[in-house]
């Protein structure tokens, strides 16, 4: 097996990993690029696959690779990849070109980790455009986070490039690049191991000794070429391969002097491989760079040329851990020396830092100023790490505190939970002033958020507000909502709404102008009417509406009040700024709103369109996509086996994460379905546990699901009391779309006409389509088990083709068999475009259909153009059509 610690030969046992390699290179040669990551522990033969790979005929190869020091500092790996290729960047459109000056360092700003990714796929296809390009990158594990991400952003849409990615990486460590095509490199077979111990071995070995290294080695190539080296005469070692690895290379080091030692140890703490750092700190150590750079070459650990690098990096830290502490403060502090602080300020203050052996409050304030400047970069990871270095190095009690508190919150804004947990048990048990104590509750609440599985973090919120209530009123109130959000989210929006708005009745006086809190408590004490008035002054501010505020409280209390203009208004609201301000957050809360917009207003391409986007938006952050515009667009389309099959996708991942809001959107779309196909008994289950559970919006939006089923399941009572609760809610707000979800609930209750004439003229107001279309269905099959045949057709037609057209199949079947019930057959529902293109395919097709250039579309959904014109293709090829402009006359495509 071929490794950068012994003599280059024939790799051997390694066919099928060979294969994969060749199979990508020999795809990306001819346009459909690629990635294959290589898992595989230490010293199993990554490293030589991938020198494999970089021999690949054709191909111009760029490399990175990881290091455990670099780690913390963002981008790091990214530019170590891009460098020889930056020339390009003039070949860019400005925005991705400045994009990756500021995540270089080579420009002032805030890199926009979206725009990164979608900077360096041009990037590196531009370069591929003139000759096909080999991404190789080793040890992954230590990527830096922000590089990480970018690089998996990169290898998910170079299926249109001439690019092949291959990665190395260490299990566990996979990371971000969890997910992407790989193959595991396991140890070698025994006769693999014996041809490559009898072709590399220059010690004669009985097979007694043999037998026994092959045994130790268990396949792994390095650790069986280390072994051999000491002819079978070292002792039986039961530890892990990379720690009998590690004392391999220590065991090199024991005949050195001093000096060169000193030379290996300065080597290895330095992550950059730079000899211009190296040798001038080496001087001020008073090495001799000739011998002493001599001795330590022959080791072969480490090679000194236009880089100095490690034979593994295993080697680099077995020489690190192997000095002692003195020799590594030494080593760190020469670095920090000869490091330029103009140049390279970060890692200059990261020497700082490790040469002390106890508290520095001169260094703690630069690392200070490093988290600060890390931040500003993207690199959250980098910033909790400087801080966490800070408050350790702090002399001062109350700053090592303060800047441990900043560190957690580091950590949490790094997606580091555990990590920011860690830190806060460090001040808890201190003696903290109420204030401090408040911040710490504030991060225990966001760590237990975090971790998905921890629903304490209401909790948390609630004891920060009472801390605050007397110090800070304003804050305190603000923590309430805090907690009360929260709780929605993780699925306790019953306890700790009583909670909060029992605390906030016991609190004293209200605020001189009238808060989301105040709403809360009317809406919560069952008088909507009073709260109906509040609330739309709150909407109606015109400097500051909830939405800018609360956007998902501002949501729901929008939707518990039946008022669909003020839910359109916040969707506009939460599209432009999240446009504008490139807020991943902020974008797709909207497109999700979007999409459930696009599902009640009969707009399937639309609704489609959005969830589309809102995944390429996931993806691009490495995130999960949001599930529930997907539960509202299949409960609206009623296709039951698709539906239920998503459902309990749903409830399996809401379950695992704790996501309780998620499983009552789940029991709400489930009741639209059921009802939808005329499973009552179906329908009433689900919408029992939607209005049960749903808390605010969801248990007001399953009511008529409520009513319906329970009436046509012969529960009177509780679809009496269902449609009480009904309107009490709808009077209140007094909107078309509530008036008329009422009226025909009244109707199905009490089989009164004129209710049913009701919700027809009030939802013909009302932009939601699906209740208009399920007015006139539910009027129609009044009308026909009245007998009256002949008025019912009109309701039915107009029903079934509204439903039709809106693609609600189970609904639109009601009202077909409604139709041929009074003898008159169904119009049968001609094909439509949402139903030949996957959901981004009806994305690009629509927005081709505006007009959109291929960049354009491709910026959107943070592809490369080739992709686009790829998918474009392929759309023309399902619609049979051969231009762009063709698509403005697809059904759903001129939405």
């Amino acid at each position: 097996m071929r490794t950068p610690a012994h003599p280059r030969g024939p790799l051997f046992g390694r066919r099928a990993e060979i294969r994969r390699i060749d199979e990508l290179t020999t795809a990306a040669r001819a346009g459909e690029g690629g990635v294959l990551v290589l898992r595989g522990e230490a010293g199993i033969g990554k490293s030589a696959l991938l020198e494999h790979a970089a021999q690949a005929s054709g191909f111009r190869v760029v490399r990175a690779d990881g290091a455990e020091f670099e780690s913390e500092l963002p981008f790091a790996a990214l530019h170590q990849l891009c460098v020889p290729v930056l020339a390009r960047l003039a070949d860019l459109p400005r925005r991705h070109g400045d994009a990756l000056r500021v995540a270089f360092g080579l420009a002032e700003g805030t890199p926009d980790l979206f725009r990164v990714g979608l900077a360096t796929l041009a990037l590196l296809a531009a370069a591929a455009a003139e000759r096909p390009l080999l991404c190789v990158v080793d040890d992954a594990q230590w990527l830096d986070a922000e590089s990480a991400k970018a690089l998996a952003f990169l290898a998910r849409r170079v299926g249109a490039e001439r690019v092949a990615v291959v990665v190395a990486v260490r299990p566990p460590g996979a990371g971000a690049l969890a997910g992407l095509p790989g193959v595991d490199v396991d140890g070698l077979s025994d006769t693999d191991a014996r041809e490559l111990l009898a072709a590399r071995s220059h010690v004669t070995l009985d097979e007694q000794v043999r037998a026994r290294l092959l045994a130790e080695a268990r396949g792994n190539p390095l650790a069986l070429l280390e072994l051999s080296t000491a002819g079978g005469f070292a002792a039986p070692d039961s530890s892990s391969v990379p720690s009998r690895i590690e004392r391999g290379f220590q065991a090199r080091l024991a005949d050195l002097p001093a000096a060169a030692r000193l030379l290996l140890t300065l080597a290895s703490a330095d992550p950059t491989g730079d000899p211009g750092l190296l040798w001038p700190a080496a001087r001020r150590l008073d090495i001799d760079v000739a011998t002493d750079g001599a001795a330590a070459a022959a080791t072969g650990l480490v090679e000194f040329a236009t880089r100095v690098r490690f034979c593994h990096p295993l080697a680099r830290s077995a020489v690190y851990q192997a000095a002692e502490a003195s020799q590594r403060y030494a080593v760190h502090r020469v670095l920090a020396e000869v490091t330029d602080p103009a140049v390279d300020p970060d890692r200059r203050a990261w020497h700082r830092a490790q040469a002390c052996a106890g508290p520095d409050d001169d260094v703690a304030a630069e690392l200070e100023r490093c988290a600060s400047r890390a931040r500003s970069r993207g690199g959250v990871v980098a910033a909790a790490a400087f801080l966490d270095r800070a408050a350790a190095l702090s002399l001062d009690a109350g700053k090592r505190v303060e800047r441990t508190i900043v560190a957690a919150r580091a950590a949490l804004d790094a997606g580091a939970p555990d990590a920011a947990a860690e830190l806060l048990t460090v001040v808890e048990p201190l003696a903290l002033d109420e204030i401090r104590h408040a911040q710490v509750d504030l991060l225990r609440g966001q760590v237990a958020f975090q971790r998905h599985h921890d629903g304490d973090g209401p909790l948390f919120m609630v004891r920060a507000a009472r801390r605050l209530a007397e110090l800070d009123p304003d804050r305190s109130r603000e923590c309430y909502l805090d907690a009360l959000e929260m709780g929605l989210l993780v699925g306790r929006p019953g306890g700790v709404l009583d909670t909060v708005l029992a605390a906030v009745r016991s609190a004293g006086p209200a605020p001189a102008s009238p808060d989301v809190l105040d709403v809360l408590v009317l809406v919560t004490g069952g008088d909507h009417r009073a709260a109906v008035p509040l609330l739309r002054k709150l909407f109606d501010d015109g400097d500051s509406p909830l939405w800018t505020q609360r956007p998902a409280l501002a949501i729901m209390l929008a939707s518990e009040m039946w008022d669909p203009h003020a839910q359109a208004a916040i969707t506009e609201w939460l599209m432009k700024t999240g446009r504008e301000s490139g807020s991943p957050l902020v974008l797709r809360l909207g497109l999700a709103q979007l999409a459930s917009q696009g599902a009640l207003t009969g707009d399937t391409g639309q609704a489609m369109a959005a969830i589309a986007e809102e995944e390429a938006i996931a993806d691009a952050i490495d995130g999960p996509p949001m599930l529930y515009p997907r539960l509202h667009l299949a409960a609206m389309r009623g296709r039951r086996e698709e539906a239920l099959a998503l459902f309990e996708s749903a409830t399996a991942t809401a379950t695992a994460g704790g996501a309780g809001q998620l499983v009552a959107n789940v029991h709400w779309a489930s009741a639209v379905l059921h009802n939808g196909l005329a499973d009552y008994p179906a329908a009433l289950a689900a919408a029992r546990q939607a209005t049960a559970h749903g808390g605010l919006s969801l248990a007001g939006a399953a009511l008529p699901e409520l009513v319906e089923a329970a009436a046509r399941t012969g529960n009177p009572a509780e679809a009496t009391a269902a449609l009480a609760s009904l309107t009490e809610r709808t009077a209140a707000s007094g909107t078309a779309t509530g008036l008329g979800v009422a009226a025909y609930a009244r109707g199905v209750v009490t089989g009164v006409e004129d209710h049913y004439r009701d919700a027809v003229e009030h939802l013909g107001e009302s932009p939601l389509l699906a209740y208009r279309a399920r007015a006139h269905l539910l009027y129609g099959e009044w009308l026909r088990r009245e007998g009256r045949r002949r008025d019912s057709r009109e309701h039915l037609r107009i029903a079934h083709e509204l439903l039709t057209g809106a693609g609600m199949e189970a609904f639109a079947e009601r009202a077909a068999k409604e139709l041929r019930a009074t003898g008159e057959t169904a119009r049968a529902r001609s094909a439509r475009t949402a139903d030949e293109l996957t959901m981004q395919e009806t994305h690009i097709a629509r927005m081709a259909a505006t007009g959109a250039t291929s960049n354009e579309i491709a910026a959107q959904l943070f592809l490369s153009p080739r992709t686009v014109d790829a998918h474009l293709r392929n759309i023309f090829r399902k619609l049979g059509i051969t231009s762009r402009r063709q698509l403005r006359n697809q059904p759903g495509l001129d939405g």
